[in-house]
């Protein structure tokens, strides 16, 4: 791939990027397209990092995506009984049984929560739906899975992730938002650069395997594909294209093809209905 006419193609499209990494088996190649800072808000580009770190501790044989949550987080008194139907599939996949998205620190205003305790607020909500048979994404199930991660782990899931992903793969900087109980949100509020994200894209695009180095086992990397945990088809109505990856709130895209043996990751502020297509139709074709 023409890394330079690349960046031409994407700067004549006139979307609002702020920067771009492709990675192929030569290796990485980033451009910022405006002097901006060395890391960005990734939005829910955080949920591939969480389920990554799920991924890990599956590895590990600590858990499996069929395990119900309660056999790890303690349900307060006044849960919904059905919450102790909730698999930890059903978070990864947005099927818990809320009515609706709720615990999403980029559109609310975190000082009107009832309570500064995140997980006691998730585990209270009333389940509208029977786990598993309706799905209504929200940041909470994400948050829930980062909390779930620090009790099987014993560590915090930015704890784990930066000593098992984030090292490994030689990021930069990194950060993330934190809950008032000191969890990362998980859901959102990663700040990491494109050059460094496309490395989790990279991951999954080789199975498992970065620089020669096995981080995450090829049936993880597979099953959350086949599964869609937060990897969704990005070009559904192209058979020819198996472009496949997660969206963030503005525009921020992590991607990668295993026809095409790419993965690109990028920072934007756009409008991802009216201008993603425009991304998605180029790097499918």
């Amino acid at each position: 791939m023409d890394f330079r006419k690349i960046i031409a193609d994407l700067s004549a499209m006139g979307l609002n990027l702020y920067d771009f990494a492709l990675y192929t088996p030569d290796g990485i190649a980033s451009h910022r397209f405006i002097p901006c800072s060395n890391c960005h808000n990734s939005y829910s580009v955080a949920k591939v990092f969480i389920m990554t770190a799920l991924g890990m501790l599956y590895d590990d044989g600590k858990l499996l995506p069929e395990d119900p949550v309660s056999r790890y987080l303690s349900l307060p008194q006044n849960a919904d009984p059905r919450f102790h139907s909730v698999l930890i599939d059903h978070a990864l996949t947005h099927r818990i049984g809320f009515d609706k998205g709720f615990l999403d620190i980029d559109t609310e205003d975190p000082t009107t929560y009832p309570s500064e305790d995140y997980l006691s607020i998730v585990l209270s909500r009333p389940l509208a739906h029977v786990p598993g048979t309706h799905s209504q994404y929200s940041d909470a199930a994400f948050y829930l899975l980062s909390r779930l991660i620090a009790a099987v782990a014993g560590e915090h899931a930015d704890v784990l992730l930066n000593r098992r992903l984030l090292r490994p793969l030689r990021f930069h900087e990194a950060a993330w938002s934190r809950c008032p109980h000191d969890h990362p949100i998980g859901a959102t509020g990663l700040y990491i650069g494109a050059q460094d994200m496309v490395k989790l894209g990279a991951l999954y695009l080789e199975g498992g395997v970065y620089d020669g180095q096995r981080l995450l086992s090829r049936e993880w990397t597979q099953m959350a594909i086949d599964r869609q945990y937060e990897l969704h088809p990005l070009a559904p109505g192209n058979p020819d294209s198996d472009l496949t990856g997660k969206w963030g709130m503005y525009g921020q895209l992590l991607a990668f093809s295993r026809k095409k043996h790419f993965a690109i990751a990028l920072h934007a502020h756009m409008d991802i209905r009216r201008d993603g297509s425009k991304l998605i139709e180029y790097f499918s074709a």
